[in-house]
């Protein structure tokens, strides 16, 4: 029965063509009921399912099948659960897989995971490797990888390939390079790109029209967040006009095309805005956003939570993600979360009464970045410098030994800096880029640009110590890009007061004095002297203009010289008394007043003015307020009221 089972299978795969799938499925499944241990049926129907696109059904069907029949599809296997989102499980099976094939998996499964520099190895081998059918894929997926990368600030962008002409020959690297400009800021670039991308997919013959609205409609979407991003708000809204979201064929598209498309509309009714934007329908698994994609889009999502007065609800879903990271972290959407509980809790309320309501959080969550970045920010609104370098010197302190890459995290490190530089404390912030430094030049892919700003910052020091810690980080920073001209002029500065003789390869590539200094005349300069800065400039302008018209005026009134003030028996050749300036009744030649004038000048024993006081009186007693009873003598109440009624 089982022969005869194959046979038929065997039979049918040999007349059907590669579109008859549903034909296929039907073979297998008969094969299987009368062979349930039959391998290459089994793996015949998972071949269909995944031609079919039923991913969900491949799964399900192996991983009840055993372990016989999973080793014998795994690479089928793996394909399928990434392709349902589950892409950890994906390119762990994948990795143990030695084929090509599986290679791809892993590297498309690790491309949606984010890790992009164990993609670009993955790709990196491929591409050693070539195939003269897979070339093209292979350039759309390096550029999808350099974009990411960028995105993700794992790699410096200095070291990212700059769009080339080949790169405007097809749409789909048009685009990633267009991508890969965005990552970088350089929006100019990214537009040009863009419309180079969209007019090649529009006439592109290999693409059935709705092939072509598929591609199109992202495109339009980066253009239109490219354009709102240059302030080119009504070419952002032609594009939107173009655009019908209906049309998308995958959630996520459509989600960050709704997310654009309300940035291009004057909703000023934050109610509307909210209905308009939860429009959409939820993104499944499968198609998951990257992180700098779902990260803004859930800022956005909290920002018309907030708008909609939605407080209590957004305290309590939020004080759950609290509760489940107690400990320090910089992820964008932890901090954020953190961010917008402390702004529910001050009911958007900015100031001093922000920070009043704010504060006993951060008594009891004293390592969370989120809530301390919030009430720096808060802080600096009100003009309160000191208590925002506090608050972030108590948090860099709090972190322990196992926390060091928080605390010297180049932004941690940034805002540090500029606060102190606020504050004109050029000596801590010397001590703290060389703190910063010291951890990061032992380490693999230091942060470049803070290594940079320490090492200037130590050259400026006169201390041959602080200039050796300079060469040494130099020469980190040449290892890690031995060609660019900033870096080897730094490493040549920090040798300045040594051996000249070891840098002078390095001295030589950089630009000779001479032609730096060509085309200076400095006669011309000695000359004009020293500039001054336009506000100093305008500052003596200003008081010569107010003197001119004082002048001019003529009718201005002249200010009166005061005559000094003498005594009338002022003598010059007389010495003057050096007890004047004692009080009268401390003088050494004082008398007090004799008979019925006692007491009644500035000497008497009843005052204390300019003498010594009495320790004996109570002058520390409060005064105490009387009740008036009803024994008092009638002729003096008249007379108080007579008194007060005058």
């Amino acid at each position: 029965m089982a022969t005869s089972a194959l046979s038929s299978l065997s039979s049918i795969l040999k007349k059907s063509s590669l579109d008859d799938h549903d034909q296929i499925l039907d073979a297998s499944n008969r094969s299987l009921k009368s062979s349930p241990s039959d391998l290459q049926a089994h793996h015949v129907k998972t071949v269909a399912l995944l031609k079919l696109d039923r991913y969900e059904e491949v799964v399900k069907h192996v991983e009840s099948a055993g372990e016989d029949v999973r080793k014998a599809v795994s690479l089928e296997y793996a394909y399928a659960l990434y392709k349902i989102g589950r892409l950890s499980e994906a390119a762990d099976i994948a990795s143990s897989i030695k084929t090509r094939g599986a290679q791809h998996v892993e590297a498309q499964a690790r491309y949606r995971l984010e890790e992009a520099t164990s993609t670009s190895k993955l790709y990196k081998i491929l591409r050693s490797e070539p195939a003269d059918w897979e070339d093209y894929d292979l350039r759309v997926n390096q550029g999808a990888i350099d974009a990411q990368a960028q995105w993700l600030g794992a790699v410096d962008p200095k070291s990212i390939r700059k769009p080339a002409r080949e790169d405007l020959e097809a749409f789909e690297t048009a685009y990633n390079a267009a991508c890969g400009s965005i990552a970088r800021g350089e929006l100019g670039q990214a537009e040009v790109l863009l419309r180079r991308a969209k007019e090649l997919c529009r006439h592109s013959e290999d693409l059935t029209d709705q092939q072509k609205l598929d591609e199109l409609l992202p495109i339009a979407v980066q253009q239109i967040y490219v354009l709102l991003s240059q302030g080119k708000e009504a070419e952002a809204d032609q594009v939107a006009s173009e655009i019908n979201l209906q049309e998308a064929s995958d959630a996520s598209t459509q989600k960050i095309g709704q997310n654009n498309m309300l940035l291009t509309k004057s909703l000023d009714n934050p109610f509307l805005a909210y209905k308009a934007f939860t429009s959409t329908k939820k993104i499944p698994l499968h198609d998951k956003l990257f992180s700098f994609q779902s990260v803004p889009l859930a800022s956005n999502k909290t920002t018309l939570d907030l708008q909609n007065f939605k407080f209590d609800g957004l305290v309590s879903s939020t004080a759950k993600a609290s509760t489940k990271n107690p400990s320090s972290t910089l992820d964008p959407g932890t901090i954020l979360t953190s961010s917008f509980q402390a702004i529910a809790r001050a009911r958007n309320e900015t100031g001093r009464a922000a920070i009043k309501k704010i504060l006993p959080e951060l008594q009891k969550r004293p390592r969370d970045a989120g809530l301390v970045l919030t009430l720096v920010q808060l802080y600096i609104l009100v003009g309160d410098t000191s208590s925002a370098v506090e608050l972030v010197q108590t948090f860099l302190q709090g972190l322990g030994e196992s926390e060091q890459d928080i605390r010297f995290n180049p932004t941690l490190v940034s805002l540090y800096i500029a606060l102190l530089k606020q504050r004109g404390q050029k000596s801590r912030v010397k001590q703290e880029l060389a703190k910063a430094a010291s951890y990061w030049r032992t380490k693999a892919n230091p942060p470049i640009r803070l290594l940079g700003a320490a090492g200037i910052s130590l050259l400026e020091s006169q201390n041959p110590e602080e200039t050796r810690e300079a060469t040494v980080i130099f020469e980190k920073l040449q290892e890690e890009q031995p060609e660019d001209r900033s870096t080897i002029a730094g490493y040549v500065a920090s040798h300045v007061n040594g051996d000249l003789s070891a840098v002078q390869g390095d001295a030589d590539k950089l630009t000779p004095t001479e032609e730096l200094i060509r085309g200076i005349d400095v006669d011309a300069l000695e000359k004009a002297g020293i500039p001054q800065s336009s506000n100093a400039l305008a500052i003596a302008q200003l008081g010569r203009t107010r003197k001119r018209k004082a002048l001019d005026g003529g009718n201005g009134k002249r200010k009166r010289q005061r005559a000094s003030k003498l005594p009338k028996d002022y003598d010059a050749s007389k010495m003057p008394d050096p007890e004047r300036w004692m009080p009268m009744k401390d003088r050494s030649y004082y008398r007090p007043p004799k008979g019925k004038r006692k007491g009644k000048r500035g000497g008497g024993d009843d005052k204390t003015q300019g003498g010594v006081v009495n320790e004996d009186l109570n002058i520390d007693a409060k005064a105490t307020a009387t009740s008036v009873t009803g024994g008092a003598s009638g002729g003096s109440s008249k007379k108080k009221k007579a008194k007060g009624k005058k």
